[in-house]
């Protein structure tokens, strides 16, 4: 009997644990809550789930830059990749981005399947032949738009090899605005484990150009591999639109139904386009402070997005389809509960965040950077430029979900405007910024980052100047939700102030067991560096977590209930929780 127990209970964990990851889908259909607890439960689910998943495919993006930088080190070669993706990244920001999931999602919730399948054909199809033009223009013309960036880089022996990167570039933004297009239909699902295995795929190929194909092809060979990884990351939604039964098909796009999409995404697409023209310009002047600054600085931005994407994005993506359903269901007051649990979530673990790594940023840096041609200078300066971009960490996270909540309220116009105004900002104090005599703030900056004695800290200020531009940003967008999520910034105050708290008693516990472990053994080895900063780590995180405990915060609270009822549910100290009868079998 108790063996059949036994036997009944793991089958029916398994089978409720498979039915949550798998969610089989049953067909389109619009979701109603019948009270507001049950959408907050389902958000903390998918935040989590994703977050896990997250951290799987950023441990792979860092295995990309480790790869990266293990192979040509912050040189000119890397330098040449990190600057030809600008200009397709500016393609996708302003062609694909029309047809994006942020866009397509509030349209098709609640939509049956005929009427998805045409608006998805139709988007496709516009995608394509729109698209398709524009980057056969910009594909001829790209050697002139890449000497006029980067004079430098175009008189280099790479030059050859640079401009048919970057015409290979522009296959990537095509398929990854068709991705959108069918990944409106995997999160509209709640498909999130699919979701986020994209971009594990599309590492997996950027590792296998530069690995395989580099060696044979040189830069065109990573180009490819960039193209086998945008495959992968547009098939893994394939299975999902199909179950759906909203395969699009070639449909010419008619102006009554493209008409709401194009109005509701230009906006986007143009928000989109200033940030990557922020970038664009950024790389431009990184490019002209010397080599290997573009690759210092886009490897400070990668390892800042690990935590913003296991923080900042699981709980956006996680949020945007309830905040699109609730608004269509005029469901003010449960719009407003998901935003705020979603921000304060964001903002107490992305404090915490910042905390730790500020402190273990250089062991950050050695663990995931620190091999092959990689050299300590570099090291050093990535490590400088880290601890200026983990500063941004709260306000990056919380753009992701405030322009979700904005574009949920077809309110599509003010990221862009509040866009604008932040890249414009951060263009004028990167100019102020270098024609500040050295010996004024760039060389104090330098200084508290203990790096005055490394060549190329311009790029700091550069860094510096990106991050005053986010918080400029965020903090309009803060202001214009108090129409639509009125007392959201009320409800921000205490997990801030919390996180800070934190933040400092974790940063100060992990500082003093690295000075504690300073005299025991040297850091000559990776082995050495990383038991070093883990062991600092979770101190430090324990740290937070204790002062966490005893400042009674709410969202520790509900994380630590949570794992707590997981660990006693796989334990066998209680039962398996049936399903709530507020939380929909299929949403």
């Amino acid at each position: 009997m108790e063996n059949a127990a036994e036997k009944g209970y793991y089958e029916a964990m398994v089978r409720e644990t498979y039915e949550r990851i798998a969610a089989p889908i049953r067909g389109l259909r619009k979701a109603a809550y019948s009270r507001i607890a049950a959408p907050i439960r389902g958000l903390h689910q998918a935040a989590y789930l994703l977050a896990a998943l997250t951290l799987a495919s950023q441990a792979l993006a860092l295995l990309r830059d480790r790869t990266f930088a293990h192979t040509f080190g912050a040189g000119q070669v890397l330098d040449l990749y990190y600057a030809a993706f600008r200009m397709p990244d500016l393609v996708f920001a302003l062609v694909s981005s029309l047809v994006s999931a942020y866009v397509i999602i509030p349209l098709i919730t609640g939509q049956d399947r005929d009427a998805t399948r045409r608006l998805l054909s139709e988007s496709a199809t516009f995608l394509l032949s729109v698209g398709g033009v524009i980057c056969v223009i910009i594909g001829i013309f790209m050697p002139q738009f890449l000497a006029f960036l980067y004079p430098d880089f175009v008189t280099s022996a790479y030059q050859p090899q640079f401009v048919l990167l970057a015409r290979i570039l522009l296959v990537q933004p095509i398929l990854l605005g068709l991705s959108g297009v069918f990944a409106s239909v995997t999160q509209v699902h709640r498909r999130f484990v699919l979701f986020a295995l994209s971009p594990v795929l599309y590492n997996l190929g950027i590792i296998f150009g530069t690995v395989v194909l580099y060696p044979l092809w040189g830069l065109p060979g990573i180009g490819i591999g960039v193209v086998i990884g945008a495959v992968g990351y547009f098939a893994v939604n394939i299975p999902v639109v199909i179950g759906a039964g909203v395969l699009p098909r070639f449909r010419l796009p008619s102006f009554a139904l493209m008409r709401p999409v194009v109005q509701n995404s230009v906006p986007r697409s143009l928000a989109l386009g200033v940030n990557s023209f922020t970038m664009l310009f950024l790389t431009a002047m990184a490019s002209r402070l010397g080599t290997g600054e573009v690759s210092v600085f886009t490897f400070a931005g990668n390892l800042e997005a690990v935590p913003l994407a296991i923080i900042g994005s699981s709980y956006a993506v996680a949020a945007f389809p309830a905040l699109s359903e609730a608004l269509s269901l005029k469901k003010h007051d449960e719009f407003m509960k998901i935003l705020s649990t979603s921000a304060r979530h964001i903002i107490l673990w992305s404090i915490v965040a910042l905390g730790l790594v500020v402190v273990l940023r250089a062991h950050i840096v050695r663990v995931v950077l620190g091999t092959g041609a990689f050299n300590w200078d570099a090291t050093r300066l990535t490590a400088a430029l880290l601890a200026i971009a983990v500063v941004g960490l709260v306000v990056d996270a919380l753009e992701l979900l405030f322009s979700r909540a904005l574009y949920a309220a077809r309110q599509s116009w003010r990221p862009l405007a509040y866009q604008i105004a932040g890249g414009a900002l951060t263009v004028v104090l990167a100019f102020v910024f270098l024609a500040m005599p050295n010996s004024s703030m760039p060389a104090s900056l330098a200084a508290f980052l203990k790096v005055s004695d490394v060549p190329g800290t311009g790029i700091l200020l550069l860094a510096l100047a990106n991050i005053l531009g986010q918080f400029f940003l965020v903090f309009l967008s803060l202001i214009a939700l108090r129409n639509i999520a009125p007392g959201l910034s009320r409800t921000l105050l205490r997990p801030a102030l919390d996180g800070s708290i934190a933040a400092v008693a974790g940063g100060a516990a992990a500082y003093a067991v690295l000075t504690l472990e300073g005299g025991i053994a040297p850091l000559t080895t990776l082995m050495s560096v990383l038991t070093q900063g883990l062991v600092a780590g979770i101190v430090g995180l324990a740290a937070s977590a204790l002062a966490l405990y005893f400042l009674e915060n709410e969202e520790f609270g509900i994380v630590t209930s949570a794992l707590g009822k997981l660990i006693r549910t796989h334990t066998g100290r209680s039962a398996i929780l049936p399903p709530s009868g507020d939380e929909p079998l299929q949403p």
